[in-house]
């Protein structure tokens, strides 16, 4: 068994102290006197890492929600302590596949529940006082710790059913005083029947049920109310077994926490990572389309978008190899291949309802190119010849649609791009050409690995002129950087800058390093959409960090990398990369927390897919790390019931670059020698 690299208790609170407590100073004497750098603020987290939680032990007036999500349920839960220190709790119920009319993009049953959902508590024959908050814990599921009297405390510990269409909520009263204390909870059975005529499958039934229970609660002895809310069909019966539904809970957390092990000294950045394989792999739901990945929010479910899904999570799901996610991916991308038509016509941006029905108002956004560069990520990835197959005629065809949006000049055109119209894209953007870019390399290594030489050669040669037209088109001078302009006219640094970085485009690399780093882009919420304005999305900000520490930037990105974790993880919305803000109000969607996983995976260890049983990785460790390691990655075909791929690096000697790098599949070494830290590594894994 592997010895994990984690501090004591001691060592992980200086560790915490040290990251947190103090700015990072900005190094200054290896770059251009010229460039200017914006420093990480201050930060002094309000959770703790408490073991495989977070913990926060409540001392003023702070809210907060997280997003949870099985099967058939997703729930919102906002929590937190009120001006008189008094429980704020509510929860916001999503039911994905109790569609509602008209069935479109946010036809999901939804309702909110306050107060009504706890049963009254009486203590000795009252009513039981407000409950006075005092500690939450999350390790997958939600602990909320209350005092109802003194010696006398609540905990509340929230949890969606894995598989059924419901809400678990445990009420525990726990006698710590040294009296024996009578109590009673009363019966909750409330139901909701939903006209007929607005659910596309008729009336729907939702249900508010917990247990009446009284008795005396002898001094150190504790006692359990569970609650239900759950939603179903009129026609239906559900049953849900709330100890089964916690356990379970439980045990699916485990497994996701134990595969694709993040092993470094910084106890935030492993914790981070931890969590976001849970949010990315937890918003699976079983539609009727079969399983399909959604971004959640309350508003995004039952639904697959060209971005979020293809692009972002999709190619992240082989590392982790959990079936379902894996499953998602494929549904998805074969959602999108039933939109093939010849005579090329846009696919579109997002396919919702289950698969029933599709959205694309903002017309063709690059779709094509976010799809070709997904599924072939995904596919090289799984490292399954079968599954490549399956995939390489949506593969061609988004690439022959993009060339037939060619100029002249060789450059893409796309009606906007993945905001939407939110911020200007001109005729002709970056984001599509770079993504037009990797759809392209990415099927050439496709093809190569399919036996398919000559395919393979061509499709090179055309990445090259897509590259090479990228550019000339969009490589200039902006805000005083030699970077790329988003598209023909702009003036001001744009956050997907990052995006040639990320795909190993590196021909203007100092300067898109610096502007990235910059005041102009930098802020305290990561890096912001457009230079001037104060719109950020976390996707751009994990663009950027990912193509960063790729680019081989490791010291000047990690007090960034380590910032934006610990605000994220330990701050005051957490423990999770968010979607945008103000838009949103920053909502816990899914697939930016399959991209925080992926500044892990490609850049922190620079794994790239070469064929479907090979990758390069170039695993640099920051200054003051001896050793780090990734575990029990399940991609290149490592997906079976052994102990999956390792790879370990370690400090040959402190303060020197030097390092040993040590590759194992299923326990066996296949790997192990020293590396300068410079030319990525080439491994090919046997079959």
């Amino acid at each position: 068994m592997h010895q994990a690299i984690r501090p004591r208790a001691a060592v992980l609170a200086a560790a915490l102290a040290a990251a947190f407590a103090t700015t990072v100073a900005t190094t200054t004497t290896a770059y251009a006197a010229s460039a200017i750098h914006a420093a990480p603020p201050a930060f002094t987290p309000r959770w703790q890492i408490d073991g495989d939680a977070i913990r926060w032990q409540v001392g003023d007036t702070h809210r907060d929600q997280l997003e949870m999500s099985g099967r058939q349920v997703s729930a919102v839960i906002d929590y937190g302590s009120q001006a008189d220190g008094t429980l704020l709790l509510t929860r916001t119920v999503v039911w994905p596949m109790l569609r509602t009319i008209p069935d479109d993009t946010h036809a999901s049953l939804l309702r909110k529940f306050g107060p009504e959902a706890t049963p009254a508590i009486a203590i000795d024959g009252a009513p039981a006082a407000a409950e006075r908050l005092r500690q939450v814990r999350f390790d997958g599921r939600l602990a909320l710790q209350s005092e109802l009297a003194p010696g006398l405390l609540l905990n509340r510990t929230l949890t969606p059913s894995p598989d059924e269409p419901a809400l678990v909520e445990r009420l525990e009263l726990v006698n710590n005083g040294k009296t024996a204390r009578r109590y009673s909870f009363a019966a909750l059975d409330s139901n909701e029947t939903t006209p007929a005529e607005r659910g596309t499958h008729g009336a729907y039934v939702i249900a508010v049920q917990s247990a009446a229970r009284e008795g005396t609660l002898a001094p150190g002895a504790r006692v359990q109310v569970d609650v239900i809310i759950s939603g179903r069909l009129q026609n239906e019966m559900v049953y849900v077994d709330a100890e089964e539904a916690l356990q379970a809970r439980a045990r699916k957390v485990a497994q996701w926490r134990n595969e694709l092990v993040l092993e470094t000294p910084d106890p935030v950045l492993d914790a981070m990572f931890a969590f976001s394989k849970v949010r990315a792999a937890e918003s699976v739901f079983a539609t009727r389309g079969g399983l399909l990945h959604g971004p959640g929010g309350t508003r995004y479910y039952a639904a697959v978008w060209a971005n979020d899904q293809a692009e972002y999570v999709n190619p992240f799901f082989p590392y982790l190899g959990d079936r379902a996610a894996v499953q998602s991916a494929l549904t998805s991308f074969g959602l999108f291949a039933r939109y093939m038509n010849p005579e090329y016509r846009p696919l579109p941006s997002s396919i919702v309802a289950e698969g029933r029905s599709y959205w694309n108002g903002a017309g063709d956004r690059g779709d094509c190119a976010m799809i070709s560069y997904g599924a072939s990520q995904f596919a090289l990835a799984q490292g399954d010849a079968g599954t490549a197959r399956q995939l390489l005629p949506l593969i061609d065809w988004c690439l022959e649609f993009t060339r037939r949006q060619r100029d002249a000049e060789g450059i893409v055109h796309s009606d906007s791009d993945e905001l939407e119209g939110r911020f200007p894209s001109g005729k002709a953007n970056l984001s599509t050409n770079v993504l037009a870019y990797g759809g392209l390399t990415g099927a050439a290594r496709l093809n190569e690995a399919l036996g398919d030489k000559q395919r393979a050669a061509a499709l090179r040669q055309e990445a090259q002129e897509q590259r090479s037209a990228i550019e000339r088109h969009f490589g200039t001078s902006i805000g005083g950087y030699d970077t790329y302009r988003y598209y023909a006219g702009n003036d001001k640094l744009r956050a997907w800058i990052a995006l040639p970085l990320a795909l190993g485009i590196n021909e203007r690399q100092r300067g898109t390093i610096d502007a990235l780093l910059s005041p102009q882009l930098w802020s305290e919420n990561g890096v912001l959409t457009e230079a001037g304005d104060k719109t950020f999305w976390d996707r751009a900000t994990l663009y950027a960090l990912r193509g960063l520490l790729k680019a081989g930037e490791l010291e000047r990105t990690m007090p960034y990398l380590r910032y934006y974790s610990g605000r994220r993880l330990l701050g005051e919305h957490v423990p999770y990369a968010v979607e945008a803000w103000p838009e949103g109000q920053q909502r816990h969607l899914s697939a930016e927390s399959g991209l925080y996983a992926r500044v892990m995976t490609e850049g922190l260890f620079g794994i790239e897919p070469t064929g479907l049983r090979s990758f390069s990785f170039a695993p640099r460790l920051p200054k003051g790390w001896p050793r780090m390691a990734l575990r029990r990655i399940r991609a290149f075909g490592a997906s079976g019931t052994g102990e999956g791929l390792d790879l370990v690096t370690t400090r040959l000697r402190p303060g020197q670059p030097a390092q040993r790098v040590l590759v194992r599949l299923d326990g066996k070494t296949l790997f192990d020698k020293a590396w300068d830290g410079k030319a990525p590594l080439q491994i090919t894994l046997p079959e």
